[in-house]
């Protein structure tokens, strides 16, 4: 996995998200974005899980709580999906809590409630592991 892969790839993503609303507008329902956003990467030849549970360890002990990542792309890009007013601290911790969790070098908060994704729709994050990519 190289950072050139990873941004790529969420290259890909963003388009998708920006034709999606292109196609549906804003201030629907979450629901109807993610299964919308499938289709899109589905069409870009991207491999993806959906609803994806992310188990939780603590002490070496799995617990029986589960965080479920709306997308999770090329098993290197945690894709939250949003359909809000505007973005809150809590949304980018859990994204940052994903990609911990699942070890992913990059995560994407995507708003569809907006009225330019590219300008103020999405936000990236990247960690230690991306920066220590090649």
């Amino acid at each position: 996995m190289t950072k050139e892969f990873v941004d790529k790839v969420t290259y890909d993503v963003i388009g998708a998200a920006i034709t999606v609303q292109k196609k549906m507008g804003r201030s629907l329902l979450e629901s109807v974005y993610h299964e919308c956003m499938k289709e899109e990467l589905k069409k870009k030849g991207l491999d993806f899980h959906t609803e994806m549970s992310i188990p939780v360890f603590y002490d070496e002990k799995k617990l029986a709580v589960r965080f479920r990542c709306d997308l999770f792309v090329e098993n290197c890009l945690v894709v939250e999906l949003k359909s809000v007013s505007k973005f809150v601290i809590e949304h980018e911790a859990k994204v940052l809590n994903y990609m911990r969790l699942l070890e992913a070098p990059k995560g994407i908060l995507i708003n569809f409630n907006c009225g330019n994704i590219f300008r103020e729709g999405q936000k990236t994050l990247v960690n230690d592991i991306y920066a220590k990519l090649k």
